[in-house]
């Protein structure tokens, strides 16, 4: 015998209905899956509760950090800048006394008949007494307090011992402070004398520079000195009252006291940078 089985019966392949019926609904239930389920399962896993003291005690992190780095910034940043602006005097200092000119005008003030003028005078006097002069002029001072410090900063480092620097000495003179410094080794001191070289401060350098004469500042003093270590009479000085402005001329106790607050300020203001901000810090913290 033969069965006959009903269409119905065999794989949906044959029957093109049950089909169409059974792909349609696969795509109702592909359509209807639940996908704002899953973006709310995300937003909620990250609103936890766990993560919102983390976030803040980061964010409190990088407050403190970004004021220690300003704080950081402000001071190791502002050397920086004032190594660059005050590079010319280094560089004199780094560059040691000159070789084949007795004067350093990094002021620029200096014509060229006064240095050869110069050159002229001191070579003839280091032949004859075997002292050696050198003359350095400089647009201001802003990494000393004054021109008597830096003059003796400069002959320590261009002479670091007696044997060398015994017989040598350095004038400095300030255009933009009118004034002036001499110092020296010993056998300069002793063949110059006190006197000399305290008239020559007072008088040749600062008086002239305040009048703008740079040149006859300079070469006044040198002819001054020379004088003074020939044992020849004294050509003196401009006086006082030939200068119609004030003289800034400081003696050497007012100096000696200006360095001493100049050191006491800046040490102050070093104390204070690096306090003050890490104490707002630790409160900005602790409020926290």
């Amino acid at each position: 015998m033969e069965t006959i089985f009903s269409p119905h019966s065999f794989c949906p392949l044959f029957n093109p209905k049950i089909s169409s019926t059974s792909k349609t609904l696969q795509t109702n239930s592909v359509i209807s899956l639940p996908k704002p389920i899953s973006s709310n399962l995300k937003t909620q896993s990250l609103q936890s509760p766990v993560s919102t003291p983390a976030k803040k005690w980061v964010t409190q992190i990088h407050h403190g950090l970004a004021a220690l780095a300003l704080s950081l910034a402000i001071n190791f940043g502002s050397p920086v800048l004032l190594n660059n602006a005050n590079a010319s005097e280094f560089d004199i200092i780094n560059e040691g006394p000159p070789t084949e000119s007795y004067c350093v005008d990094d002021a620029g003030v200096l014509s060229r008949v006064t240095k050869s003028d110069l050159r002229r005078l001191l070579t003839d006097l280091e032949t004859r007494k075997n002292i050696h002069i050198n003359f350095v002029t400089v647009r201001k001072l802003t990494s000393k307090a004054d021109a008597f410090e830096y003059a003796d900063e400069l002959l320590e480092k261009w002479y670091p011992t007696v044997e060398q620097g015994g017989n040598k000495a350095v004038v400095v003179l300030v255009t933009s402070q009118k004034e002036g410094a001499i110092t020296g080794g010993p056998d300069f001191i002793k063949a110059v004398g006190d006197t000399i070289l305290d008239s020559t401060v007072s008088e040749n350098l600062p008086v002239l520079a305040t009048e703008e004469k740079y040149n006859e500042a300079i070469y006044s003093s040198a002819k001054r000195l020379v004088a003074a270590i020939d044992g020849l009479p004294d050509p003196g000085g401009p006086k006082f009252n030939e200068n119609k402005r004030e003289s800034n001329y400081k003696s050497r106790e007012e100096t000696d006291e200006k360095r001493g607050q100049f050191t006491l300020v800046v040490g102050g203001l070093l104390v204070i940078a690096f306090v003050v901000p890490m104490a707002q810090y630790y409160a900005y913290v602790s409020r926290k």
